[in-house]
């Protein structure tokens, strides 16, 4: 699913992307320029979501936002200039008093002008975002953060690392608020130190270097860094208590609109706890799953506790269970897709599928 995407326009909830979520957050909280960092070659799909920015704002006068490459990074510091400098040089122009930094695979919805406040009121120069999360959650390089009553950082280490009983982990969401003033002159020391060329990284150094305050995040979070874990967190959507959590709070969650028609549900269709998109054409069995725009189910085809996305057909008879499908596959009819919920069966975009498929060993 990230062989020509990234991460952050994975599909969400049949018409949101990963990236949305984000974007949102710091549009929610009045923040007007936004840079973005994203691997080399899997752009296209930003791009296409993104546009001009309309549906988060960012087209307008006083609003902007970039696209740079962490390539470009690697190489500046493999050849021993400044690889920091467009950071500092962007920082410098937007004349922001403070500087947000969000990771990208953290789902939440959350308000980040609560957490500068909570920040203006310290005496810290940062201030980082958790939440107490089941170890399962957790992926093995993820941030564990050391807090003490006051709520201050005491210590940061790898997962990997961690060695005590507790059920319940400081999971660093990622997310940072500090100066920009000081942020800018960590990022040229830094770089004239070697200092590590992601940004994430940079941070978690920074929190053993300076005064730092944890920001107790208590919403909903889906920590997304595999193929279950993504599931799970589209999954979760068809439970009403945690869709609602996510996307109707009182923060809104914009996404790129499309003008469609209304989803069809025949009188042969068999319709429990799925969601769809628009433009979808229903004759089959859905069960606990979600759909993408244009989704096509005919007549006898049964799909249950699995992830459609947009312009997918499954034919007559075919039957697809604990499965993602990507965008445009084809199921022809009495094919059968089986995985399970511990190990969902993928099927990459643009398939032909034209025989059984089984996973989930």
């Amino acid at each position: 699913m990230t062989e020509k995407r990234p991460w952050a326009t994975l599909p969400f909830d049949c018409k949101y992307r990963l990236i949305d979520f984000n974007l949102s957050n710091t549009i929610n909280a009045n923040v007007k320029s936004v840079y973005m960092l994203f691997n080399q070659g899997k752009t296209k799909s930003v791009f296409d979501h993104i546009g001009g920015g309309r549906e988060w704002h960012l087209d307008s006068v006083d609003s902007r936002y970039f696209i740079h490459f962490y390539q470009d990074f690697l190489q500046r510091k493999a050849e021993g200039r400044p690889y920091f400098e467009s950071v500092i040089d962007y920082l410098n122009k937007s004349k922001s008093e403070y500087t947000v930094f969000m990771g990208n695979r953290m789902l939440c919805n959350i308000d980040l002008a609560a957490v500068l406040k909570i920040h203006e009121q310290s005496d810290n120069e940062l201030t980082v975002v958790y939440k107490k999360m089941p170890r399962n959650q957790i992926y093995h390089q993820d941030e564990i953060l050391e807090v003490d009553e006051r709520g201050n950082v005491t210590g940061n280490h790898n997962s990997l690392d961690d060695r005590s009983d507790n059920e319940l982990l400081n999971l660093s969401m990622k997310i940072f608020i500090c100066r920009t003033d000081r942020l800018m002159t960590a990022l040229q020391e830094g770089q004239n130190a070697g200092a590590p060329v992601a940004l994430l990284d940079f941070f978690n150094q920074m929190m053993g270097q300076v005064k730092t305050q944890a920001y107790e995040y208590t919403g909903f979070l889906s920590n997304i860094f595999d193929i279950k874990s993504y599931y799970d967190a589209n999954m979760a959507m068809l439970d009403p208590k945690k869709f609602a959590s996510l996307l109707y709070s009182k923060h809104k969650v914009y996404t790129k609109l499309k003008n469609e028609v209304a989803t069809y549900y025949s009188a042969t269709s068999d319709v429990k706890n799925s969601q769809f998109a628009t433009g979808c054409l229903v004759d089959g069995k859905a069960h606990n799953s979600l759909f993408s725009r244009s989704v096509v189910i005919e007549n006898g085809a049964e799909i249950e506790s699995s992830i459609v996305m947009a312009n997918c057909k499954i034919q007559e008879d075919a039957i697809v269970k604990y499965a993602i499908l990507d965008k445009n596959v084809v199921v022809e009819p009495g094919v059968k897709i089986i995985g399970s919920a511990e190990h969902p069966l993928v099927v990459k975009k643009n398939t032909h599928v034209l025989s059984d498929v089984y996973g989930g060993e």
